[in-house]
C-alpha cells in the first residue's frame, strides 16, 4: 500500500527533509583530504545533535544492525559503505547517504563529492557525475499526479544510457514517510506506462545509483558495502520529494548548498 500524506503530514515531513539536506552538506563540507571515513561519521554524529530541537535520530545507525550514522561509498563503492580508516585522497568520488527522523518523519538524501573540488575530476568521471544528477534532477521535473512511476524509472534509464553509463539494477529508490523504505520500490529502469499512477501527496525517494563502467555489482563481506564487479566507479545523488497537484517538491533541498550544481549541470 502506498501512503498518501495529509498537507500537516507533508509540513512535517518538510521540516525533516530540510534538516537531513543541512547535515548531508555539513558532512559534505568537512569532507577534505587526509579526513577519514570514520571520522566523516562521527562529525555526522555530533551535528546531527545540534539541528532542529535536538531529537532528531540518524535513520542508519542500528538499521538492520548497520553500524554508523551514515553511509560513505568511495570511488568503486556504490552505496552502503561503512566508515572506517579509509584515508580520503584529492580527487577520491565520495557518496555520502544521510538519512534520519525528526518529528516521526523521514528525511533520505545523498550526494556525491568530490575530494579536493572538481577540478581534479578526469573527462570520465566528470561525465559520471554529470549523468547521475542530470538523471535526477530531470526526473523530479518530470513528476506530477497522474503519470506512472515506470515513465519516471525509465527517464532514469534513457538519461544514463545515452550518457554512456549503466544503472544498478539490484538497489532502488522507495518511498518515505514514517518508516525509511516504504512502498512503492523506485527501481531506475522501467517502462513508460507500467507501475503506479501517482497521486497527490506521494512522497518518495528518487535515487540514481549509476556505475561509470558496467553495472554488474558485488557485496564485500561486511554484507553491506556494495562495489562495482569492474572498479570503476559510481556516483549517487538522492532527494525525497513529495507530489504536489502539478509537480514535485523536493523535500530535501541539499541543492541549495552544492557549489558544483551549476558545474554539473552544464553540457
Amino acid at each position: 500500500m502506498i501512503d498518501v500524506h495529509t498537507p500537516a503530514e507533508l509540513d512535517a515531513m518538510r521540516q525533516a527533509g530540510r534538516l537531513m539536506a543541512d547535515l548531508l552538506n555539513a558532512c559534505c563540507d568537512f569532507i577534505q583530504p587526509g579526513v577519514t571515513t570514520a571520522e566523516i561519521d562521527a562529525y555526522c554524529r555530533a551535528t546531527l545533535r545540534t539541528l532542529g530541537d535536538g531529537t532528531a535520530q540518524s535513520g542508519s545507525l542500528g538499521y538492520m544492525g548497520y553500524p554508523a550514522s551514515l553511509c560513505v561509498s568511495v570511488n568503486e563503492e556504490v552505496i552502503h559503505g561503512i566508515p572506517g580508516d579509509r584515508i580520503l585522497q584529492r580527487g577520491d568520488l565520495v557518496s555520502l547517504d544521510v538519512c534520519g527522523f525528526y518529528h516521526g518523519f523521514v528525511g533520505d538524501n545523498t550526494r556525491t563529492v568530490v575530494v579536493g573540488g572538481p577540478e581534479h575530476l578526469d573527462p570520465d568521471r566528470r561525465r559520471l557525475l554529470r549523468v547521475t544528477r542530470r538523471s535526477l534532477e530531470e526526473a523530479v521535473r518530470a513528476i506530477r499526479p497522474g503519470i506512472h512511476l515506470g515513465d519516471v524509472c525509465h527517464l532514469i534509464e534513457r538519461i544514463v544510457t545515452e550518457g554512456g553509463c549503466t544503472v544498478v539494477r539490484e538497489y532502488t529508490g522507495h518511498g518515505v514517510g514514517r518508516r525509511l523504505h516504504e512502498d512503492p520500490p523506485v527501481p531506475n529502469y522501467g517502462k513508460p506506462g507500467r507501475g503506479p499512477i501517482l497521486h497527490e501527496g506521494m512522497t518518495l525517494a528518487i535515487e540514481p545509483m549509476v556505475n561509470l563502467g558496467k553495472s554488474a555489482i558485488r557485496v564485500l563481506p561486511d554484507g553491506w558495502t556494495v562495489v562495482t564487479r569492474d572498479g570503476l566507479p559510481a556516483a549517487h545523488f538522492e532527494y525525497s520529494v513529495a507530489v504536489l497537484s502539478d509537480r514535485a517538491e523536493i523535500l530535501t533541498p541539499w541543492f541549495e548548498r552544492d557549489p558544483w550544481s551549476d558545474d554539473w549541470m552544464r553540457e
